[in-house]
């Protein structure tokens, strides 16, 4: 990492042992550092000499935090927070469900005036603010507590398996599951450093080469943030989708992937009912059996049978929904496509009723 990225994050960093005081978690911090280096960047790029049209409304925009201090600054920040998180495209994926997550007004204000307002994020390069996130996420992986370690994959490994993969020019390169968009950028910088691009070259790197899923909200929000201050991307349009890539066939192919998956990951997809409760299939191992029950509560911490006379508390919701998924039919009655253990192998079936009792 270059000195001057290694001082900002370095600068950065001890500042989030201030908060730590306070109770917000590593994680915690670098999501807030993302949704304030937005506001920020887009407030420089609607400057001269760029003179770019901003996404953020005025109101919401980052001279708004700086007129404000105490708890009116608390205020204001949450409501934006709120609100930018409803607007579509790159504005909702970066604040799409974000919270405020500072007990103290005034630790607020210092890291937006002291901290990020005094440094030009635009003029510098790609490689300094890029090198700086980048080393603000691999100190959040760094924390074992976080369990964010499960969306970093090392940087030293990534590279290795770049540069055996030796991707070229003209190429397109994808990761079904990018995290925070390790392989991606990767191959961004392996390309630059080895060729000498030509302008239609330069362009097609930038916008068309790569291109990543990332099924976890919260994770796509950094990689997306990784990708916007490495020079990834054009404006508004990030190479990066915000879905399961192996739900469905994504309509092209790519010459290369490179990706390090979640092995062993229990997923599922869940149908929400009328009353805001999930309804979820799964694999019963205890009597090989394919269930369907309605959930509890909201966070499915319980489920209730068919009939809903009774409920069960669930040691480890990862073990619902394992290999599964759920759809509601045109008549109203659940598809469901199960792994039958018996054969080891994927199985479709039609519920005759809504209870999908048979």
């Amino acid at each position: 990492m270059a000195n001057g990225s290694a001082q900002i994050v370095q600068k950065l960093w001890n500042y989030c042992n201030v908060l730590r005081d306070d109770g917000m978690s590593y994680g915690d911090y670098v999501e807030q550092l993302t949704y304030l280096l937005f506001l920020k960047m887009a407030d420089e790029r609607a400057k001269p000499p760029y003179n770019q049209p901003s996404p953020i409304p005025k109101k919401f925009d980052w001279q708004s935090l700086l007129k404000k201090d105490g708890d009116d600054l608390f205020d204001h920040y949450r409501h934006l927070l709120d609100e930018l998180g409803k607007e579509k495209g790159l504005l909702g994926l970066i604040f799409g469900r974000a919270q405020n997550k500072f007990q103290d007004p005034a630790k607020l204000r210092r890291l937006v005036v002291d901290l990020i307002d005094k440094e030009d994020w635009s003029s510098m390069s790609a490689d300094v603010k890029g090198d700086a996130y980048e080393g603000l996420l691999e100190k959040n992986a760094q924390d074992t507590k976080s369990g964010a370690g499960q969306y970093f994959t090392p940087r030293p490994l990534i590279s290795a398996i770049v540069d055996v993969m030796a991707p070229k020019p003209k190429e397109t390169i994808c990761d079904p599951a990018c995290g925070t968009g390790g392989f991606l950028l990767a191959t961004h910088d392996y390309i630059a450093k080895h060729y000498k691009l030509n302008k239609d070259e330069k362009r097609f790197l930038d916008e068309k080469a790569l291109r990543g899923w990332e099924l976890v909200h919260n994770t796509a929000r950094l990689c997306a943030m990784n990708m916007m201050l490495h020079g990834i991307g054009h404006g508004d349009d990030l190479p990066l989708i915000v879905a399961d890539s192996l739900a469905s066939h994504p309509g092209e192919y790519f010459e290369i992937v490179l990706t390090n998956p979640p092995f062993g990951k229990k997923s599922s997809t869940t149908i929400i009912g009328a009353d805001g409760k999930p309804v979820v299939s799964y694999f019963d191992n205890t009597n090989s059996a394919l269930k369907v029950a309605k959930c509890g509560d909201t966070s499915c911490s319980t489920v209730c049978g068919v009939g809903g006379t009774t409920c069960t508390t669930i040691d480890n919701a990862g073990d619902v929904g394992m290999h599964n998924s759920l759809a509601i039919g045109s008549d109203g009655f659940p598809v469901i496509s199960y792994t039958d253990f018996t054969s080891n192998s994927v199985k479709v079936a039609k519920c005759s009723n809504a209870a999908c009792t048979a």
